[in-house]
């Protein structure tokens, strides 16, 4: 716990909650900071990753950005869990839905993570690793999304390590039950995992690959709070 601040986070050691939610979009965390947290006080703009301490319901809470793909929530996730004595992390974001019944606005909550990332070989694990959420997490927000009378579904994600894939392969997934495409889970349970901390990600649909529903950036960034307001009840 010497090591701070570190590299990417600008925070002295005491500055961040032992419960942080994520999101990609630092704008996103500046959003849930200004929205969910009383008297939030930033605590890391380096790289404009923008991070926030403050107070819900009576509870101290920290949300921060974590950027896009694996590498960049393996960074953020890592020091947060190694150097700053979180003890978990809840990520919202954005998700592709590949399953027919999960449409544009739907919660997904990733109970396991696929991946074509190579971010696992760093274990050097004698197998395949199958990098899970904390299921305690996982039924309070299933928990969570029927008090609220949200629509959402649990299951597998796909971590994708491309954007634009050329090869997607996306009815390789269907045919195996995955119901989403989205970039960091998969690192985020594997650093969890790892550092002997809790995860969970909640993702709200996007756009739908099968049937090319879509929202705009402006609409990912402000009106997806459905998830927000599950996660915080995390807190």
């Amino acid at each position: 716990m010497s090591k701070t601040p570190t590299p990417h986070i600008g925070a002295q050691y005491g500055e961040i909650a032992e419960t942080v939610i994520m999101a990609g979009d630092p704008l996103r965390a500046k959003f849930m900071a200004e929205k969910f947290l009383e008297n939030p006080v930033l605590f890391n703009q380096v790289r404009n990753m923008f991070g926030f301490t403050g107070m819900h319901d009576g509870k101290r809470v920290s949300v921060m950005g974590h950027g896009m793909g694996l590498p960049s929530i393996g960074i953020y996730s890592y020091e947060l869990f190694n150097f700053y004595g979180v003890k978990q992390i809840i990520r919202v974001g954005s998700a592709g839905s590949i399953n027919p019944d999960l449409h544009v606005g739907d919660l997904v909550i990733a109970q396991g993570a696929c991946t074509d990332s190579s971010y696992a070989n760093q274990y050097e694990m004698p197998g395949q690793y199958a990098p899970i959420a904390d299921f305690g997490l996982l039924r309070r927000a299933a928990d969570a999304c029927d008090r609220f009378g949200y629509r959402y579904m649990v299951g597998n994600v796909f971590s994708s390590d491309v954007f634009y894939n050329v090869n997607p392969h996306h009815d390789k997934w269907i045919s195996m039950g995955v119901l989403a495409v989205e970039m960091e889970a998969a690192a985020l349970y594997m650093n969890a995992a790892y550092s002997g901390g809790r995860a969970l990600t909640i993702c709200t649909i996007s756009d739908h690959i099968l049937t090319g529903e879509v929202t705009t950036a402006e609409e990912r960034q402000n009106t997806f709070t459905k998830m927000m307001d599950v996660a915080f009840t995390l807190v």
